[in-house]
């Protein structure tokens, strides 16, 4: 019998898996069958760009996979039996179990932190393709003059805040922080940011702790009441609940403990990658939920599982860093070199060139997933 190999989900981090997987090895001997509620690949960095007005090109996944001998189910995953070998699906069939030998686990993550009073009700996500159109939707109601808050001073927050307020000019467009607005940039980086703040008209308020989110409104912990009367929720992000429900091990945070080579440290059948995987960085630090991460850890679990089926040594790689890079709109961007513990450095690029180092990074991950068996040579291996 073939060996099974299941991969759930099909962002940056599933998608390349699977097509590496497939590049690794012998169809004649694997099975590789890709999970995803969507018909679609998705770029996630790009949802701010949607729900600013832009229209993304349609990347069909059955389109991506032809000929590459990777199996495609459109199903919601319910469950995983990771004792039992087994995937609970609901699809167009109904319910239904999907039974694997390997399973790679790339189901990311969702907006977090909606448990603040009034954010689930009022506050709109950007973390997947439907939250983006809603919020596409909703900012087409609006009138001249309506306020939008952003809350989260994160890369995900930044880049909401600076594309709103440039595709709608005509919006009082805020941008509400727990602690500092892009503090993990360094100096230079951080004043071209304010001064862009400053350009676009986008109100900055940092140290707010936002308590309670209303209709038109929002309090923070200090009883400051913030006018909004479109509230996006971008405060971090949270990784579904399905795993932490197995008997995976798994942080506090719901994700799955890996090690170096994105294995489960509990179940050596199971790899997880992505937004819903821990794995250790440069300095013993965790890997931050990222694009930058995502693929390079899909690199790591199909050449570590590819290695294992063939009886090849495992490759030995410490997933570092290498850049922050935060579009400002569409005419401009930061490019902050870090070091591979992920920390600012003195090399900063901004402005249009900056722009176009964005633009070429964001393209290239997403020609990687639209090329999935052309990343390296054909060295397909029997089992």
């Amino acid at each position: 019998m073939k060996h099974r190999i299941v991969v759930l989900g099909a962002g940056y981090a599933g998608a390349i898996a699977a097509g590496r997987l497939a590049r690794r090895l012998h169809r004649d001997d694997v099975e590789i069958t890709l999970v995803n509620a969507e018909t679609e690949f998705v770029e996630r960095v790009r949802l701010h760009q949607l729900a600013g007005g832009q229209d993304l090109p349609s990347r069909p996944l059955r389109d991506l996979y032809a000929g590459t001998g990777v199996r495609l189910r459109t199903a919601w995953v319910t469950s995983v039996d990771a004792d039992r070998g087994t995937v609970g699906l609901t699809g167009e069939q109904g319910a239904e179990t999907l039974p694997y030998d390997t399973l790679v686990y790339a189901l990311g993550s969702t907006a977090g932190a909606l448990d603040v009073p009034g954010a689930a009700e009022h506050a709109h996500g950007l973390s997947g393709k439907r939250d983006a159109l809603r919020l596409r939707a909703r900012l087409a109601e609006l009138e001249p003059g309506a306020t939008v808050l952003v809350v989260g001073g994160g890369l995900t927050g930044i880049e909401a805040a600076t594309e709103i307020a440039e595709a709608r000019p005509d919006l009082d467009v805020s941008l509400a922080a727990r602690d500092a607005v892009g503090g993990g940039l360094g100096e230079k980086a951080r004043r071209h940011l304010y001064t862009v703040f400053g350009r676009l008209g986008v109100t900055v308020h940092e140290n707010a702790d936002i308590a309670r989110v209303e209709a038109h409104r929002v309090v923070t912990g200090e009883g400051r009441e913030i006018p909004a009367r479109l509230t996006v929720w971008t405060a971090g992000f949270a990784v579904h609940p399905i795993a932490a429900a197995t008997t995976l091990e798994v942080s506090d945070t719901g994700r799955i403990v890996v090690d170096a080579s994105m294995r489960s440290v509990s179940h050596p059948d199971v790899y997880a990658v992505g937004d819903a995987a821990l794995a250790e960085g440069p300095g013993g630090r965790p890997l931050r939920m990222s694009c930058a991460t995502a693929s390079p850890m899909a690199w790591q679990a199909a050449d570590s599982l590819a290695a294992r089926l063939t009886g090849r040594k495992v490759p030995e790689n410490t997933i570092g860093y290498a850049a922050q890079c935060i579009s400002l709109g569409r005419r401009d961007a930061v490019f902050q070199k870090v070091t591979r513990a992920d920390e600012a450095t003195s090399t900063v690029v901004t402005g249009r060139f900056g722009a176009r180092i964005k633009e070429f990074i964001c393209s290239g991950a997403a020609w990687s997933v639209s090329h999935p068996t052309m990343l390296l040579p054909s060295r397909r291996r029997r089992l």
